[in-house]
């Protein structure tokens, strides 16, 4: 129960009610109490697209994905689409009456026109595959547009009259952004985005007219005066339009969209201005729009971090069940436990303060076979349950994760730290990989006769977006064959974690979670589905296990159910299980040379920070005293956040290191908008009762997405009723905020707003607008991951315009830079990954991975990625000078742990903030986020004992804010030496001795999405 009264969940249920009936009408109702606040001016569209009447008198644009309508002299804009069309890429009907373009209202990319003097848009596209980038032929009859109906991004064209779809093209390319030639025989489009074409409509001829290399890419292909393709071109940190061969523009910011031509005159977007260009002479043509923002008045619940007493264990992680259905084994509060299936005290059988995971009773249930990194990296270990001898099974290179017994004991499946399949041969010590690298697939499940194993796998639609459904992977060790399979029809598994898919015992089916409820499928010997999938349960079900072959259990809402396949009603298995915070140190005092309170502009010397009960309890001069700790050397400053990581993206691959080396960092906080649930609800008990090294960690569970997902920690999310059950797993276990992601439709993602503001949660997206005007809290990353391919808040140089700048400034919605780009910075200063904490707490790979990409900082491509990252920094500094609320977040570990926030920092105030504003962003800014203003990122009286003691000035020298020596959380302190010991010295002689034979053919890498998580950084493509 909350403090103030109705606990969360009581309040987001309720709210699920009002959620459920949101309709778009509600969506105008937001807008219209935002317009009383008054309206926001935008002059400026940030990657705008704009397309000029037939008749030369209008231009339409699609500034923040609405559709508007101006004099092409310039002047107010008229918008004709509301929020909930999300719609962008304006086209003109040949006679200038009617207006095409893409929208997401549904969920899906579908094609709609609508009158040119307003009125209600016409769909004319549905189903589950997107249908984009219209172009109307010169005759009007028909649209080209690009869609991913067969397989990849091809060229289709739709008879306004009949309706009827026609391929033009039809290969593996990813063929996008059509348009016509003015004779109507022609269209031209791009290539994989580094090649145009042309086809001739009625034959399907096609000519290459233009082809470019490296990391140059096109985009916005037309035909321009004499049939010469018009397009832009990305070189680098440069985006130029030009006419084929020839460059139109120099030093402008173009946008990547298909500019219109009227003989050698020109109209096109560049620096967030609509421009035209005739010869040498070139003049913008004024915008006036303006667009409201909604009000952010609830009240902010944070979870109450000082209770003392007893709490339920909610965090049950990766539960499996003994063969004879009589034991249940799980990870919770850093620790392995068992219990009888029946209920009741859980048993603590490992308990090393190293990272446990993934256990796995044998067949005959006399050992257990689990994932730990106490020999410095993730092996595959056998716990004898009557003994409690462990034995160590693997010492390979990288890290063995979530495995599996075979039926018959003699084998391990387990995945590696790229993502792969092997199996272990237990007597042998023999290993063989089975499948490619994946991305982030699920944890394996045995078939009964141990000849298939079947794991979760994303399939992507398109290269060209990598967006696709979580399917049933089926591997055959035998024959090699590799064989995907959705669950149903365009759906998804909930998640590629402990979701399924999961063999029954008598291999008559497979058992998975679709939409947040339990199926079964009847399947051959082989894996594959032989019958429609039946559901089993209809409450929020999570992680699956089978109980004989007759019952599932599986976890709803930090609750252990059982639940019979043939029906009846579910049961608790009850369990005498809880957690309490330790008693906070009672007393202690650091004498600081100096200190930075986290608000001033300069230092405060010689003074002594008491600390009482886990907070701050007096700032003095120093005076004298007993059990004082000496760090006159030393300044004091408030301990740093990181707002943005993913704990258990690799966190089996991490283990017990990240944590630490986070602390060794002086991050004394970490904010997670994305982790797997249960994943991170033990994680986050296991450090508030003590049981992890780490610090504090505020999270929410999967990010709810939409129709399509690509990580492994995606809800995606296709119905109302669906929502509701998302909502009540974020209310139950009490999550500290909510995140809704890329295909999450605006309709929905209002529904999430309102629940979860109902429920006092705060929320955050990869969206601006009308993200500003539905009540969103933040926006993550500068520029990240879209639906619509590219960003509307920055560029594709790394460039933001007025109307992104203003929007934050206006809104209130924060910012979370995430500057991957600053590994640029490496080119001057390697301190960072030559650091004695950086070699012992990262992994080998990790460190080598890093190595490289900090040499290659130094290459032509980094000195492009300066650039952007300047652009970047710009923006950031825009909005942090104009009132915004800007808070410092890396993505670990996509960008580097613990190190890329100091990189982050570092590159602020190389491209224009002071250290202290720097600082602000990392210390006071998001505690303001988190709800823990004065409580967090500053060190006063009544604050958290949280802070760093760091050699030198960090407001003289941002980088001394990285040569931390103590770390003190909630008045407990470590010192860097104690963090790194468990990993400084690891045994040179292992007892493990393991073969790797030869790969089975089913590890050949058949498709393009076979590739580790780490290759490409995908999560911040504009």
């Amino acid at each position: 129960m909350s403090p103030q009264g109705l606990s969360r969940r009581e309040l987001l249920l309720r709210s699920g009610y009002v959620a459920a009936g949101l309709t778009a009408a509600g969506a105008v109702g937001a807008a219209d109490v935002a317009a009383e606040q008054g309206g926001v001016e935008l002059r400026e569209g940030t990657n705008m697209s704009a397309a000029l009447s037939p008749d030369g008198r209008r231009i339409v644009v699609d500034l923040v994905t609405g559709i508007w309508v101006l004099p092409s002299s310039g002047g107010r804009a008229r918008r004709l689409t509301d929020d909930l069309q999300d719609a962008t890429l304006p086209v003109w009907s040949p006679d200038g009456r009617r207006i095409a373009f893409q929208s997401y209202r549904d969920g899906n990319f579908h094609l709609y026109v609508i009158d040119a003097d307003g009125g209600t848009p016409r769909q004319l596209t549905s189903g589950r595959f997107d249908h984009r980038e219209p172009a109307f032929s010169p005759d009007g009859r028909r649209l080209a547009f690009s869609s991913d109906r067969d397989g990849s991004y091809g060229i289709w064209l739709l008879d306004l009259a009949s309706s009827a779809l026609t391929a033009v093209t039809s290969t593996p390319d990813e063929e996008a952004a059509p348009r016509w030639s003015p004779d109507g025989n022609r269209l031209v489009f791009t290539v994989n985005d580094v090649a145009i074409d042309a086809v001739t409509v009625a034959t399907g001829e096609r000519q290459r007219l233009i082809s470019v290399t490296g990391t140059d890419r096109v985009f916005g292909p037309a035909f321009g005066p004499g049939g010469q393709p018009s397009y832009m071109l990305l070189r680098g940190a440069d985006a130029d339009l030009m006419l084929g061969s020839q460059q139109v523009t120099r030093g402008e910011d173009v946008f990547g969209f298909a500019a219109s031509w009227s003989g050698r005159d020109v109209l096109y977007v560049a620096d967030g201005r609509i421009r035209r260009r005739s010869g040498d002479i070139v003049k913008d043509v004024p915008l006036e729009a303006s667009v409201s923002v909604a009000r952010r008045d609830y009240r902010h619940r944070v979870r109450d971090l000082d209770w003392g007493g007893p709490l339920p264990v909610r965090g049950i992680a990766s539960p499996v069940v003994s063969r004879d259905g009589g034991q249940i084994a799980f990870r919770a509060l850093n620790s392995v436990f068992i219990v009888p299936s029946s209920g009741g005290s859980p048993r603590r059988v490992i308990d090393d303060k190293y990272f446990n995971s993934d256990p796995d009773f044998s067949p005959d249930g006399k050992t257990l076979l689990y994932a730990s990194d106490r020999l410095g990296t993730a092996d595959l270990w056998v716990r004898d349950l009557a003994s409690g001898k462990d034995t160590v099974l693997t010492s390979l290179p990288g890290a063995q994760t979530a495995p599996r017994w075979s039926p018959d004991g003699r084998k391990v499946a387990y995945i590696d730290h790229d993502g792969a399949l092997w199996t272990l041969e237990v007597a042998s010590g023999n290993v063989q990989q089975f499948t490619p690298a994946l991305f982030m697939p699920g944890r394996p499940s045995w078939s009964p006769d141990g000849n298939v194993i079947a794991l979760a796998a994303v399939k992507p639609f398109s290269r060209r977006f990598r967006e696709g459904t979580s399917q049933i992977l089926t591997v055959d060790l035998r024959t090699g064959e590799l064989r995907y399979a959705e669950p149903m029809p365009f759906r998804s598994l909930a998640t590629r974690g402990d979701d399924g898919p999961l063999w029954s015992p008598d291999g008559k089916y497979l058992a998975f979670v679709v939409e947040s409820v339990a199926w079964i499928a009847p399947v051959d010997a082989s894996g594959k589905l032989i019958g429609d999938p039946r559901q089993v349960t209809d409450e929020v079900t999570d992680s699956l296990a089978w109980q004989g072959s007759d019952a599932l259990v599986y976890l709803s809402k930090g609750r252990l159910r059982v639940q019979g396949i043939k029906g009846g009603p579910a049961r608790t298995i009850r369990l005498n299980f809880s957690w309490r915070r330790p008693r906070p140190p009672e007393r202690s005092i650091v004498h600081a040379g100096a200190m930075w309170d986290g608000e001033s502009g300069r230092l405060r010397n010689d003074i002594d920070i008491v600390m009482e009960g886990g907070r701050i309890a007096e700032i003095r001069p120093h005076g004298n005293g007993s059990d004082v700790v000496d760090a006159r050397g030393l300044v004091a400053m408030p301990g740093l956040i990181d707002a943005h990581v993913h704990w258990h993206l690799r966190g089996r691959q991490w283990g017990d290191r990240q944590g630490r080396l986070w602390l060794a960092y002086g991050i004394t906080t970490t904010r997670s908008p994305g982790d797997p649930v249960y994943q991170m609800l033990e994680t986050r008990e296991a450090l508030e009762s003590g049981n992890r090294v780490g610090p504090r960690f505020l999270a929410t569970g999967e990010a709810i997405d939409g129709s399509r997902v690509y990580y492994n920690f995606m809800r995606p999310t296709l119905s109302r009723r669906q929502l509701d059950l998302e909502l009540a797993r974020a209310a139950e276990l009490d999550y500290d905020m909510i995140k809704t992601y890329v295909r999450l439709p605006v309709e929905y993602q209002q529904a999430v707003i309102r629940a979860a503001h109902t429920a006092g949660l705060p929320l955050s997206s990869h969206y601006l607008y009308p993200a500003a005007n539905i009540g969103m809290d933040g926006m993550e990353h500068t520029g990240a991951t879209n639906r619509l391919g590219y960003s509307h808040t920055v560029s594709r140089t790394g460039h933001a315009y007025q109307d992104a700048v203003t929007l934050f400034t206006r809104s209130g919605m924060s910012l979370t830079p995430t500057l991957f780009n600053s590994k640029a910075l490496y080119a001057d200063d390697k301190s960072l990954v030559q650091d004695e904490r950086t070699k012992i707490l990262f992994p080998q790979w990790e460190y080598d991975r890093f190595v490289t990409d900090a040499n290659n900082a130094g290459t032509p491509a980094g000195a492009m990625m300066r650039r952007v990252l300047a652009a970047n920094v710009d923006m950031v500094l825009r909005v942090h000078r104009g009132g915004g609320l800007v808070i410092c977040g890396t993505d670990a570990p996509l960008d580097n742990v613990a190190v890329s926030l100091h990189q982050n920092l570092r590159a602020m105030v190389t491209f224009g903030f002071t250290p202290r504003e720097a600082l602000t962003t990392a210390t006071r800014n998001p505690a303001r986020w988190l709800g823990l203003e004065n409580r967090i990122g500053v060190l006063k009286p009544g604050a958290y004992a949280d802070l760093a003691l760091v050699d030198g000035n960090p407001l003289a020298d941002i980088r001394a804010a990285a040569a931390v020596r103590r770390t003190v959380v909630g008045g407990v302190h470590r010192t860097v030496s104690e963090l790194l010991a468990p990993f400084q010295s690891q045994p040179v002689t292992r007892a493990a001795v393991n073969q790797v034979l030869p790969a089975g053919p089913s590890a050949e890498s058949r498709h393009w999405w076979h590739e580790p998580e780490w290759t490409t950084h995908v999560c911040c493509d504009h």
